[in-house]
């Protein structure tokens, strides 16, 4: 994938969630800072999710640890690098855990 190729697929990545947290029926407050998404929920506690141009990864970052994620062409999908969750069930779930109650973001 190319700099440009990854930069557009992080950027669309980062929308769709932004439009899914527009959705949800949680309050989750977000923003969008040079590529850095942060969520922010009512407890205080935070999501971050960033790219890593170096290795050409998604990293999402919450209270339960540090994900890296690779996108996979043919799936069309962000999965983590260590067991291949995809990216949308490991924020769900990270979500869930710092919110509280479920959280089911779709994109």
């Amino acid at each position: 994938m190319t700099e440009s190729e990854f930069n557009q697929q992080i950027d669309a990545t980062l929308l769709q969630i932004e439009e899914a947290l527009d959705e949800c029926e949680i309050d989750i407050d977000y923003e969008n800072s040079s590529g850095i998404l942060t969520l922010t929920f009512d407890n205080g506690s935070q999501i971050i999710i960033n790219r890593q141009l170096p290795t050409r990864q998604l990293w999402l970052a919450a209270r339960s640890g540090g994900y890296h994620f690779d996108f996979e062409a043919e799936l069309q999908q962000w999965l983590c690098d260590s067991g291949a969750e995809p990216l949308r069930l490991l924020l769900n779930r990270c979500a869930s855990e710092q919110a509280g109650e479920a959280v089911e973001l779709s994109w």
